[in-house]
C-alpha cells in the first residue's frame, strides 16, 4: 500500500540555523533507522532542470562517472551487471536530450565531484544536518547521484551502504523500500558479503517481496527516507523522471558496516555470530574490541608515516 506523505513541518529559522532545511521533515520523529515520507524545496531549482543536467552528463561522461542501462531491465536483473546485461549505447547527452525516446535509465554518479554540484549537495546537506544529527552524529562523505530516466524504465532491486534521502525532481516514480532489518528479503549473509566487498550476489529478487514493502508514489516535491542497507527498487511512471538522491555516511552507519564486515571474516573462520542488531551487548563488546585494533593500527599507520584515508571526510571520493 502507498504511504501518505504528510504536510512540510515548518521549522524555524534562528540565529543558530545558518540555513533554511532544503528537506523537510519532523526532526522530533526523525528515526534514522526508519524508512520516513518526506518533502523537499527543489524541483524548481535551476541546476536539476534537463538543460544544466544535460551539461552535466557530458562532464560526468569524459569522467567515467556515468551509470545507464536500456530499459527492458526488470526489477530481478542484477543490479550491479545492468549495464552489461541491458546496454545502452547512447551518449549520456543523446540520451538525455531525447529522454522520452531514449528507453534508458541513466545515472550521474558522484556529482559531488563536480565543483557545480558539489556546492549543491553541500548545501541541502548543510541545511538538513543540526537536524539529522539530533539523533544520528557524523554526518559525512556527503554524495549525490542524480537518476534521469525515460518513461517506464526500472533500477533493478539492490541496497546501498549509505542513508539515503530521495527526493523527486520531474515526473512520477514509484519506490518500493523494505526495512534494512527484514531478512526474508535480505539475509544476513548478504548483508555482511555486501559491506565486506560490495557484493550483491546474495541479493535475490522475488516477486512476493512487493508485498513487504513500504510504497511510496513520489511527486515532484515529495521523497523519502531510507536508511543504509535498506533494499530497494524503483518503478517509472508514464512521463520521464529525474530524481536526486543525498546520500551520507554517520557513526552508526559505520558502525553497522564495522559488525557486519566482522560478522563477515568470522564466517570465513566459521564462525557465525547472531543478526547484527540482535544481541546489542554482543555487538557493543564486538565493536570495542574492532575499534581498539582499528585504532591500534591508524597509531603504527602514523608512527611510520603512512597516511591513512581520512575518517569523516565531509564529501565522499569516487570509488568510496
Amino acid at each position: 500500500m502507498a504511504l501518505t506523505v504528510p504536510k512540510p513541518v515548518a521549522l524555524a529559522k534562528d540565529e543558530h540555523q545558518r540555513l533554511v532545511p532544503q528537506i523537510e521533515f519532523d526532526p522530533a520523529a526523525f528515526d534514522p533507522w526508519r524508512i520516513q515520507p518526506v518533502r523537499h524545496l527543489l524541483s524548481d531549482h535551476p541546476l536539476l532542470q534537463l538543460e544544466a543536467l544535460t551539461a552535466l552528463g557530458a562532464r560526468l561522461e569524459a569522467a567515467g562517472r556515468i551509470r545507464t542501462h536500456a530499459n527492458d531491465a526488470t526489477a530481478g536483473t542484477p543490479f550491479n551487471n545492468a549495464p552489461d546485461l541491458h546496454p545502452n549505447t547512447r551518449s549520456a547527452v543523446d540520451t538525455l536530450s531525447s529522454l522520452r525516446e531514449a528507453k534508458a535509465w541513466t545515472s550521474l554518479l558522484n556529482v559531488q565531484t563536480d565543483s557545480v554540484y558539489r556546492e549543491l549537495v553541500g548545501m541541502v546537506l548543510d541545511s538538513v544536518q543540526p537536524l539529522v544529527e539530533q539523533r544520528d552524529p557524523g554526518m559525512c562523505h556527503r554524495a549525490g547521484w542524480i537518476f534521469v530516466s525515460s518513461p517506464r524504465t526500472v533500477t533493478p532491486f539492490h541496497f546501498d551502504k549509505e542513508h539515503n534521502f530521495i527526493l523527486q525532481i520531474h515526473g512520477r516514480k514509484r519506490v518500493y523500500v523494505w526495512d534494512h532489518r527484514d531478512t526474508v528479503v535480505a539475509s544476513e549473509l548478504a548483508r555482511d558479503r555486501f559491506h565486506q566487498r560490495h557484493d550483491r550476489d546474495q541479493l535475490q529478487w522475488k516477486e512476493s517481496f512487493r508485498e513487504r514493502a513500504q510504497v511510496f508514489d513520489l511527486l515532484p516535491g515529495q521523497g523519502a527516507y531510507m536508511p543504509s542497507t535498506s533494499p530497494h527498487m524503483v518503478e517509472n511512471g508514464d512521463d520521464p523522471s529525474i530524481t536526486i538522491s543525498f546520500t551520507y555516511y554517520t557513526d552508526s552507519t559505520r558502525r553497522d558496516a564495522m559488525l557486519h564486515k566482522t560478522h563477515a571474516v568470522l564466517r570465513d573462520l566459521g564462525v557465525t555470530l547472531p543478526e547484527v542488531g540482535r544481541w546489542p551487548l554482543l555487538d557493543g563488546a564486538t565493536a570495542v574490541g574492532v575499534q581498539s585494533a582499528l585504532a591500534l593500527r591508524a597509531l603504527a599507520a602514523r608512527l611510520t608515516g603512512r597516511a591513512g584515508a581520512p575518517g569523516y571526510a565531509r564529501f565522499a571520493q569516487v570509488g568510496m
